[in-house]
């Protein structure tokens, strides 16, 4: 008799015990909700285009986006976009973010430069970058621009390795993906061609072949090309929401019907506006989380807001879902991330 109330007294402790662990393990299986907004840049205020990548020897994930003066007031034209260096920010579990420094990227020909539109993938130990190069600060877009290839072993220094020759040099936004051949394709917008998706490819990352327009039924920019549920897609930015089309063959293109993601503002602290220029992260088990930057600003009341909060950016994210084959995203639900 002792003996069964001393075995009862133990699995009474134990089950105390574990139960805040059992709390911990559900919670960890659902993930960690994503604060709105999910990150703003303390030093301009401008954080926009993200791209997400995985730092292997930190243990962390690591945040690359174009910065942009927003809390300059005094500059005039378009040249808040201009002159800054590219912002880092860092995550343990990918909902909670914090800034870490700029990328310390070695091309710096012309003074006042400016970087936009990072890419960056990690391939057999060695991280690439694709970034948009322009070299000054400029009022208006009527000045050059070019993609870039340089390469870091740790996300924060980066070695310039060319410029890539491509169909003339008026382009942006570069984005980068492996094919199941084991070549690389990339596609990126040409302001000239009425801002047309072109691409090009590469057998080793550093020599690229121009290649033909992607997609053009409407200008846009920003593409992400990714795969998930046995299909690629494609998410352009066209200025009044986020394009879909998806395809078969990394060839022909179909524009999902319906309208486009995060074209209706949303709910949440700074989400208001539209989603602009994304990044996609589809995780081992199957879910897709979309980054995205939004003009807060751009939401409100038009009178009512100043210089500062038609131009400052912020992050946000949310999971996308595949609904009756098309793609779709709920930007008002909590957004529970597991990011491994």
């Amino acid at each position: 008799m002792k003996l069964k109330i001393a075995i009862a007294k133990h699995l009474v402790l134990f089950f105390i015990c574990c139960t805040p662990l059992a709390g911990v393990f559900a919670q960890n299986n659902q993930g960690v909700p994503a604060p709105k907004p999910l990150f703003r840049d303390p030093v301009y205020d401008g954080a926009a285009d993200p791209t997400v990548i995985w730092n292997r020897s930190e243990k962390k994930w690591f945040m690359l986006y174009t910065n942009r003066r927003a809390n300059d007031t005094t500059i005039h034209g378009v040249a808040w976009v201009h002159g800054t260096r590219i912002g880092i920010a860092e995550s343990e579990d990918g909902a909670n973010w914090k800034y870490r420094d700029t990328a310390d990227i070695g091309y710096r020909p012309d003074p006042g430069y400016t970087f936009w539109a990072p890419e960056v993938i990690d391939h057999q130990g060695l991280y690439h970058m694709y970034l948009t190069y322009v070299p000054g600060i400029f009022t208006n877009w009527n000045h050059p621009r070019v993609i870039i290839h340089l390469t870091s072993k740790n996300l924060l220094n980066w070695k310039y390795e060319s410029t890539l020759k491509l169909v003339n040099e008026k382009v942006i936004d570069p984005c980068v993906l492996q094919l199941p051949d084991g070549t690389w394709r990339m596609w990126y917008n040409n302001e000239t061609d009425r801002k047309s998706i072109f691409f090009a490819d590469s057998r080793d990352l550093y020599h690229w072949t121009d290649g033909r327009k992607a997609v053009f039924d409407q200008p846009g920019e920003g593409p992400k090309v990714f795969r998930w549920k046995n299909k690629y897609w494609m998410i352009t930015d066209v200025w009044k929401g986020l394009a879909v089309y998806s395809s078969n063959d990394l060839e022909n293109w179909a524009r999902q019907p319906g309208g486009d993601l995060l074209a209706t503002p949303g709910n949440g602290n700074d989400d208001g506006a539209i989603g602009h220029h994304c990044d996609v992260i589809v995780t081992p088990a199957g879910r897709a989380y979309i980054f995205y930057f939004v003009h807060p600003g751009d939401g409100a009341v038009a009178g009512n807001t100043t210089k500062y909060d038609k131009q400052r950016s912020s992050l946000q994210v949310a999971e996308l879902k595949l609904t009756d084959g098309k793609l779709t995203c709920n930007r008002n639900e909590i957004t529970n991330i597991i990011l491994k």
